[in-house]
């Protein structure tokens, strides 16, 4: 059973289509885009309102036996680009869902009280993952506007591809709930169907709610 790993990169606003297309020719499945903004290097730039860019966020969830090659394609795709042009790192996952079909990943063998799970649905989706989740113990979730990533199979219109616009959802659980709240957000009907969604739970270190106790 393959294992996973959650790849992560931030580049310059439109230069994600670039890194995805590199990805998905060594291997990757495809991935989701934010939108994020850079901050200024120093308090003066940014009093003279320099030094902000906006970023192109691309998260991807990516087999081990083709992470590496993943990453060297990526790498290579980028190395003409300015110097510190953009950053890429990795982090663990300890089960993957898609359509339906749940794969366990690496064991969270850290002892975590806690869980964060992010569910990615095709835009209007992402309240009726939330509600599953509250069925199944959990609190509230935080929604972030996104974007898919185009693929040559995607439909076109005008000679254009069309990208489906997706919403991500981020829920801290309990890590005794976790299982409950996969399997909960995986019977919906809108997660039945290969590419309608997917789900990656990941360890929440120190987790803390802040505001007056």
């Amino acid at each position: 059973m393959s294992s996973y790993r959650l790849l992560v990169s931030i580049v310059p606003h439109d230069k994600g289509e670039k890194l995805t297309r590199a990805a998905m020719e060594s291997g990757c499945r495809g991935g989701t885009v934010l939108m994020g903004r850079g901050l200024a290097k120093s308090n003066f730039m940014a009093v003279l309102g320099l030094g902000e860019s906006t970023k192109d966020i691309i998260m991807m969830i990516v087999e081990e036996e083709v992470l590496q090659p993943v990453k060297n394609a990526i790498i290579a795709a980028t190395s003409h680009e300015k110097k510190n042009f953009g950053e890429l790192f990795c982090t663990d996952v300890d089960a993957v869902m898609k359509g339906g079909n749940f794969s366990e990943g690496e064991e969270n063998m850290s002892g975590n009280k806690n869980e964060l799970i992010t569910v990615i649905v095709n835009r209007g989706y992402a309240d009726d993952a939330m509600a599953a989740a509250r069925r199944a113990g959990a609190g509230g979730g935080t929604v972030v506007n996104a974007r898919g990533t185009a693929r040559e199979t995607d439909e076109r219109f005008f000679g254009m591809h069309i990208v489906p616009e997706k919403e991500m959802l981020l829920i801290v659980v309990d890590a005794s709930k976790k299982q409950a709240v996969l399997d909960s957000i995986r019977s919906l009907s809108c997660l039945s169907q290969p590419g309608s969604g997917i789900a990656f739970c990941s360890p929440a270190d120190e987790f803390t709610l802040l505001g007056k106790k």
